[in-house]
Order: C-alpha cells, then sequence, then structure tokens
C-alpha cells in the first residue's frame, strides 16, 4: 500500500472534485461556471499531489510547450467564457501532455479481468495496441 501525506490526499480530492465538476458541466451542455470550478481544482489538485515545482517542471519542459498551452489555453478560454472551444483545446493538451502515460494505463487496464478481455476483442484490439504504443518519453 502506498502511503499519501496529508498534503497529498487533500490533492487527490480535489482532483477528484476537478474531474466530477468537468465531467458535470459537460453532461449540462457545457455550463460556464461548472468547467471553469473543475479546471480550477484539478490543476490545483495536480499541485497538490506531485508539488508545486515538480507540476511547474512537468508543464514547462521544452519538448512539452505546445501541449502545455494548448491545455493552459484552452482553461484560459474557459475562464473567458467560450467552454465549448476551450474544453476541445484541453481535450487536446490533455493528450499530447499525458500520452507518455498512455502505455502504462492501457498495460495495466489489459490485467484487470473483465476489461482486458474487453480490450482483447479483435475490433478493439487493433485501436487499443495502437494507443498502446508509444515511443515518446514521459
Amino acid at each position: 500500500m502506498i502511503s499519501l501525506t496529508d498534503s497529498q490526499k487533500i490533492g487527490m480530492g480535489l482532483t477528484g472534485f476537478g474531474v466530477f465538476f468537468l465531467f458535470f458541466g459537460m453532461i449540462l451542455f457545457f455550463d460556464k461556471a461548472l468547467l471553469a470550478i473543475g479546471n480550477i481544482l484539478f490543476v490545483v489538485g495536480l499541485a497538490f499531489v506531485i508539488g508545486l515545482e515538480r507540476t511547474f517542471r512537468f508543464f514547462f519542459q521544452k519538448h512539452k510547450m505546445k501541449a502545455t498551452s494548448f491545455f493552459l489555453g484552452g482553461v484560459f478560454v474557459v475562464l473567458i467564457g467560450w467552454p465549448i472551444i476551450g474544453v476541445v483545446l484541453e481535450i487536446y493538451g490533455f493528450f499530447l501532455l499525458f500520452r507518455g502515460f498512455f502505455p502504462v494505463v492501457v498495460g495495466f487496464i489489459r490485467r484487470i479481468p473483465v476489461l482486458g478481455s474487453i480490450l482483447n476483442l479483435p475490433f478493439i484490439n487493433a485501436y487499443v495496441d495502437k494507443v498502446g504504443e508509444s515511443n515518446t518519453m514521459v
């Protein structure tokens, strides 16, 4: 079992609430207020989980500047009141930022009994293999 500090526990809660508000904001036809709250909670929660310095280093690496600009630009666009455009920018930036983690996630999901069986279905397997292979470093 992994032991978490109190600030990491708070960060997990903030990140979870951020994801919830983002999801709920999209379900309610891109509600500006819920998406803005979700964005703020997600970014603050991430900073609590991994620390301010590591968060800053993660987002502002030279090879991730394009992804960071799309992600944080999307957050800014949502905050100024254009939620659909902002969410599209955020999703693109999110996938660029975290694409190095996708092979790890796919490998983990393949070991889960029911989900692993679903991922091994013929028409899903080719797509998951494409997502699971990555030439970029985290």
